[in-house]
This record gives C-alpha cells, sequence and structure tokens, in this order.
C-alpha cells in the first residue's frame, strides 16, 4: 500500500473484495427497507389523506426526503455497479484498475443532481444553494440512514395514532350513542338535564377530535424523550380519556334515573302508604281530643292540625311525571316526598300522644287503684269500710264524665294512704299480734 492516489492509498485486491462485499450487503439492506418503507400502510395513508397542521408540514418534508433518498440509491446502486464492472475486468487487478477502484470506493465518486422540489424540502440539501452534491459512498449510506430514520419516524408515528385513536373514538362514539337513545327514553335530554347537556358536548368534542386525529395525527404524538429509535413514543389520548370519564358520569347519572323509573312505582305505593298512615293518625287524633274534652275536664287538650296539602299535590305531581316518563324530575322530587311522608307521620303520632294524654293518666290512675284494691283483698282488709268509702269516691271521680284528674289523683292518693295505714304496722314490735279489728284506732277516723 505504499502507492497513493488522490483518494489516499490505492487499496489491494482484497481490499477491494471485502469493500465491494460490505458495499454490496448495504446496498440489499438499503433496498429492502425502502421497499418497505414503500409498501408501509402509514405511508399509503399519508399519501391519501387530507392534511393539515403538523403532519402536513412534516409529510411534504418527508416526502421530498423519500423522494431525495430513492435518487440517493440509485446513485449508490450505480456507482457500486461501475465498481464492479471494473473489479470484474481480470481476475488479478493491475495498478490502474486499482487506482480506479480506490476512486470509486473511497472518493467523491458519485454525484447526485437534486429536483428543485426535492433541493428545496429536503433537509439534506436545502438552503445549500446547489442542485447537485458529491458523496463518497459511505458518506451517501449514512446520508441514507439518516433520511430514512427520519422519514420512517413520522410514518410510524402517524400510523400508530390512526391506529390506535380513530378507533377508540369510534367505539365511544358508538357507546355514546346508545347512552343517548337510552337518556332520551327516560326524559334525559338537552336543556331539560344537566346530563343531556353534557352528552351534546361530548357528541360535539369526539367529532372534532375525530376529524383533527384522522387530518393531524402527528398533533396528538408524544415521543419519547432521548430516544432514538424511529417511532419512539406513544400517542395522546388526554383528550380521549377525558371524555370517556364525562361520559362514564353521565352513564352514571342515566343509571341513577333508571333506578328510578324501576323503583317509581313501588315508591309511590309506600309514599301514599305512609301518608295515609299519617292521616289516619291525625283522624284518630282528632277523635281522640273530642273524647278527651268530653270526658276529662280541667286539662289543656292540644289542637290537631289537618293533613298538609302541599304533600298531596306533591305526591300527585310525582304521580304526574311517572306517567310522562319524566324521570329526571321525579328523581329528586320522591326523595324530598319521602322524607317529608316520614317526617309528617311522626308529627301525627306526636300529636296523638299528646291528645291522648290525659286518657294514659287516668288510665293509669284506674290501674293503680284497682292494684291497691286487690293487695288490701289479699291481706283481709277489702270490706274494711274506710278503704270501701275511699274505694268508692275514687272509682266514681275516675269512671265519671268529665273526670277532673287532679281532683281524682288526690282521691286516689288517699286510698292508698289508708291502705298503707293498714298493711304497715304503726308500733313498733306489734307486728303479728292480734286480728285486723285491734289495728284500728282513732287515727283512722275523720
Amino acid at each position: 500500500m505504499g502507492v497513493t492516489g488522490p483518494s489516499g492509498p490505492v487499496m489491494d485486491r482484497d481490499e477491494v473484495d471485502r469493500a465491494l462485499a460490505r458495499l454490496g450487503a448495504e446496498h440489499e439492506a438499503i433496498e429492502t427497507s425502502l421497499l418497505a418503507l414503500q409498501d408501509h400502510a402509514g405511508r399509503r395513508l399519508l399519501e391519501g389523506a387530507e392534511l393539515t397542521g403538523t403532519t402536513r408540514e412534516r409529510w411534504t418534508a418527508a416526502e421530498a426526503s423519500i423522494s431525495l433518498l430513492w435518487t440517493y440509491f440509485d446513485a449508490y446502486a450505480d456507482a457500486l455497479r461501475s465498481a464492479r464492472d471494473v473489479r470484474s475486468r481480470r481476475r488479478w487487478p493491475n495498478r490502474d484498475d486499482l487506482v480506479e477502484l480506490t476512486e470509486l470506493l473511497r472518493g467523491e465518486s458519485v454525484t447526485v443532481a437534486g429536483s428543485a422540489a426535492a433541493t428545496a424540502s429536503a433537509p439534506t440539501m436545502a438552503g445549500t444553494g446547489k442542485l447537485s452534491e458529491r458523496f463518497t459512498l459511505v458518506e451517501l449510506v449514512e446520508r441514507m440512514n439518516e433520511l430514512y430514520a427520519q422519514s420512517l419516524d413520522m410514518v410510524v408515528a402517524a400510523d400508530a395514532v390512526w391506529s390506535a385513536l380513530p378507533a377508540r373514538i369510534d367505539l365511544l362514539a358508538a357507546e355514546l350513542q346508545r347512552t343517548r337513545q337510552l337518556a332520551h327514553s327516560v326524559g334525559v335530554r338537552p336543556g331539560e338535564h344537566p346530563a343531556g347537556d353534557d352528552l351534546e358536548r361530548i357528541t360535539r368534542t369526539l367529532t372534532s377530535l375525530r376529524e383533527q386525529v384522522v387530518s393531524d395525527p402527528l398533533a396528538f404524538w408524544l415521543p419519547t424523550q432521548g430516544s432514538s429509535a424511529p417511532g419512539g413514543g406513544r400517542p395522546d389520548t388526554t383528550r380521549y380519556d377525558r371524555e370517556a370519564r364525562a361520559l362514564e358520569d353521565v352513564r352514571r347519572e342515566i343509571d341513577a334515573v333508571l333506578s328510578v323509573r324501576q323503583d317509581a312505582e313501588a315508591r309511590l305505593v309506600r309514599l301514599r302508604d305512609t301518608l295515609s298512615r299519617a292521616d289516619r293518625t291525625l283522624a284518630e287524633a282528632r277523635s281522640a281530643r273530642g273524647e278527651v274534652l268530653a270526658k276529662i275536664a280541667a286539662s289543656e287538650v292540644p289542637a290537631v292540625s289537618g293533613p298538609p296539602t302541599a304533600l298531596q299535590e306533591q305526591l300527585a305531581m310525582a304521580a304526574e311525571y311517572r306517567r310522562h316518563a319524566q324521570w329526571h324530575r321525579l328523581s329528586p322530587l320522591l326523595e324530598a316526598l319521602e322524607q317529608r311522608a316520614e317526617d309528617e307521620l311522626l308529627r301525627a303520632r306526636e300529636s296523638l300522644t299528646a291528645v291522648t294524654a290525659p286518657l294514659a293518666v287516668r288510665a293509669e290512675l284506674r290501674g293503680r287503684l284497682d292494684a291497691y284494691k286487690a293487695k288490701v283483698a289479699r291481706h283481709g282488709f277489702a270490706e274494711d269500710p274506710l278503704l270501701v268509702e275511699r274505694y268508692d269516691a275514687a272509682r266514681r271521680m275516675l269512671w265519671s264524665a268529665p273526670c277532673d284528674l287532679r281532683v281524682a289523683e288526690q282521691a286516689v292518693l288517699r286510698y292508698q294512704h289508708a291502705a298503707a295505714d293498714l298493711l304497715v304496722p304503726k308500733v313498733p314490735g306489734q307486728a303479728g299480734h292480734g286480728g285486723p279489728q285491734d289495728r284500728r284506732g282513732p287515727s283512722r277516723e275523720r
């Protein structure tokens, strides 16, 4: 290798053969890659799509780069073919052959004439002001690898977005359509229910989102930071995910309305029953009040109000909502009515308790009087004149109308005291001596 030429030391035969083998393998690899890029589904979609925004700008540059790639490849193939022709002249190339082969394989032997469009758009020749460039075969391979990686990155990214987002948007749109139909069936409509307005907004957003994804897929691509592999990144699904969550929220709202539709009749029946019990309780309280006023004297009896007409009107409105399938209006009304009906039943029961309290007091006094009479009888004092007298006086008061509870209570207490005088010995140590007549003394006389 002592001989040198314009491209440096002249290569020997073995070096030439190794270089030709290496360049031939690179030629096959590049050709395979270019054909795969040519047939890539993403590239075909990009060619046929009406692009906008970032994708349109990058595809314009990528198209020029791909066109320039084929130009480079053709020039590379021609140079490789020329070198092979020289090498095939003779088995043992002479010095002139080796000089020529060295120039072809190592020198700037490849001239590429770029078209005006490629020169203007491709990043390799843009701004150079040249319509042609000269390369060594190694430089040309590096340039082709660079252009290929850039073009493939753009094609793979667009194809990944198109493969992921439109199909998912279509599925969500189909679910949206089913939800809209279901919402309409239960009365959830735009302008009448917030969920209906949300469905309209989601519909508009998904329609716009799909149009943008189809026309500008690269606007929805998130490249992986630091990745040098073509197509390193992932589709940006932020907007899609937000609308999917919003639709799920609407679906839950509609499910709640649906549950109202399914349970509405049973809930209305329970409401009517609760209000009916409240009305019956109030009617019982009014009847009891009349009885108390007739039978109990000198007692303050609270007034009993009538059933609230507002609840009956709202119950009728709820039935009307159910009849016209206005479930979204029925749901909150039922919840409010159920609480108010329970409150009304509690109020009616409290009113009945308050009204009948004097009768309960009279019943307690009657029970106490009879209990003491039975106790006295068990001890053999049933015929005691004073007890009989006081018992008859208390009984007349408790079983006559109107009954003065205060006076009757005093009569019952007097009977209790008289009974206690008989049942409890007055003098310590005399218990168990004598009969009933021995324990009647002056203290019993009034």
